[in-house]
């Protein structure tokens, strides 16, 4: 069926926010979990046990063409602003202890700048109580850039882009609010304790009767790899089939749900076959696999607690959740065994090593190409569920191929609160127009289309999409390729010989678009 096109203006997005100002303002949760690949979650066809997440799906939807950035501070950017990432300043790397990023340029600035609007602000404005607990690492050198600057009533969590999950401690401490914290006492570990910071600000929060937004950004499975022993002792062992095996059946179950095309195939395998590895690395592999496994599991864990809370306070029904990955799973530093050694699993002092290494990775991003930071779906495909009881616990799980991106989620959020995105912010600064469309049109209606182009730049990967085509321009070349994503989504045939003339269109759009968004000059 022919998709119906809907491009919405800004005057027909306040046209429909008017709409939820007839209702009691929902209260609105987003959870972003960090490099977690697309088949992950059970209900994306993951063999890892996230019951809690199977559930919220089957209250809602499934998105199965959600589009990030392909890296997690440019997919923040763009999530938290609506926009695209280089307008508002994060285009390549965010600010981090030791690294300014700041290229002197609008686009490459590495933190939030005063032209945009976070989620916070706005939905501030509309009579939100705004908390956070988790993963900021949208700018950190300065007060004013953090969360509470930024339209966060309370904040607790990690400014930086990565820390130990057991003991943060250094330049990547934890913060409360604009309270920098000694290490935590022990035991401790950052996905629980997100959690409960989370719940506390939401239990604790003003009774009078106004929403709350609540923004839990997890750190999980991001390296390294640190998990509690009794998660971990429930995977060892189970991933000894090796990485072919688990893909395979990955596969099979996306197929059965309609998550996929069987005639897409696998992406093409990047490294060796599982039986041409001795005894002693299967074992570690599987051991690698098995922490971060039980860092997903233990995800969906909090992730039930919340959504119990959200039961035991009689607030499921109108509360909108909306859950998704930040980019494709990681494969850094792209060996087959990733950073460090295996002993060095749960050290923690370490905030990089270990990882569980490329191929593992792929398996993270059945079926797709690729992985984090590359243009390809394997890096720039999300999982994405929205749930919202009161309003659309009828669809029971059903999936949505409408492709849609990270600024429709702020358009989302305000189309559900009545919000007014304004054209003036932070002292007469004037605000760059929102990139976003609300996503509830495709809610109701799975024909509907919100974008003709959808277009995307890092570190010189480029992409845009258009109908049933999508061209690339990896990182490692210095022509694009063309896919129909119809017949080929997991990218094995380029056809861009055969269609130059769709091709010339696709990139034409393309340098139109970096030309007007800040994707260059890349500094000065």
């Amino acid at each position: 069926m022919k998709r119906r096109s809907l491009l919405l203006g800004t005057a027909t997005l306040l046209s429909m926010t008017a709409m939820a100002q007839q209702g009691k303002q929902p209260n609105i949760v987003l959870i972003m979990v960090d490099d977690m690949g697309y088949s992950d979650l059970g209900c994306y066809g993951g063999e890892i046990p996230t019951p809690n997440l199977d559930n919220l799906a089957k209250q809602g939807v499934r998105f199965t063409h959600f589009c990030n950035t392909g890296r997690s501070c440019p997919s923040r950017a763009s999530l938290l602003t609506g926009l695209y990432p280089q307008q508002a300043g994060i285009g390549m790397m965010s600010e981090d202890p030791h690294s300014a990023e700041d290229h002197g340029v609008h686009g490459y600035m590495g933190f939030l700048n005063r032209n945009c609007v976070t989620m916070a602000e706005v939905l501030k404005e509309a009579g939100y109580h705004t908390y956070m607990a988790g993963k900021w690492h949208v700018g950190m050198h300065g007060q004013e850039k953090w969360p509470l600057q930024r339209g966060f009533d309370h904040f607790y969590g990690i400014l930086s882009g990565a820390s130990s999950y057991l003991r943060p401690h250094g330049d990547r401490n934890l913060t409360l609010d604009n309270q920098q914290l000694p290490p935590p006492d022990q035991p401790y570990y950052t996905t629980d304790a997100f959690t409960d910071y989370a719940l506390k600000f939401v239990d604790e929060r003003p009774k009078d009767g106004k929403p709350y937004f609540l923004y839990l950004a997890y750190n999980a499975p991001h390296w390294p790899l640190h998990a509690k022993q009794a998660d971990i002792d429930k995977f060892v062992g189970k991933y000894r089939k090796g990485w072919q095996k688990i893909r395979e059946a990955r596969m099979k179950r996306m197929i059965k749900m309609g998550l996929i095309d069987k005639s897409w195939g696998l992406a093409q395998w990047e490294g060796r076959q599982w039986d041409e590895l001795t005894e002693e690395e299967q074992i570690e592999l599987d051991r690698r696999m098995a922490v971060y496994a039980a860092q997903v599991h233990c995800m969906d864990y909090n992730v039930g607690r919340l959504l119990n809370y959200l039961k035991e306070k009689g607030e499921a029904e109108n509360t909108l959740v909306i859950f998704l990955s930040d980019n494709g799973a990681c494969a850094e530093p792209h060996r087959e065994k990733g950073f460090g050694t295996v002993d060095m699993i749960n050290d923690p002092d370490e905030w990089v090593k270990p990882s569980y290494g490329l191929p593992w990775a792929q398996v993270s991003n059945t079926p797709y190409r690729k992985y984090k930071v590359r243009a390809y779906e394997g890096g720039t495909s999300t999982p994405l569920i929205i749930s919202w009881p009161e309003k659309y616990a009828e669809y029971d799980g059903e999936l949505r191929h409408t492709r849609a991106f990270l600024p429709d989620i702020m358009a989302t959020f305000i189309d559900a609160s009545g919000a007014t995105y304004p054209k003036t912010y932070h002292g007469g600064n004037e605000i760059i127009p929102l990139v976003g469309t609300s996503m509830f049109p495709i809610l109701t209606n799975p024909d509907v289309e919100l974008h003709e182009y959808i277009f995307g730049e890092h570190f010189d990967n480029c992409v845009v999409w258009w109908k049933n085509w999508k061209a690339v321009k990896d990182q490692a070349s210095k022509n694009w390729e063309l896919f129909n994503l119809d017949k080929d989504r997991t990218e094995r045939v380029d056809l861009s010989r055969e269609e130059p003339k769709i091709l010339k269109q696709m990139t034409d759009k393309w340098k139109e678009w970096a030309d007007t968004h800040y994707v260059y000059p890349k500094s000065k």
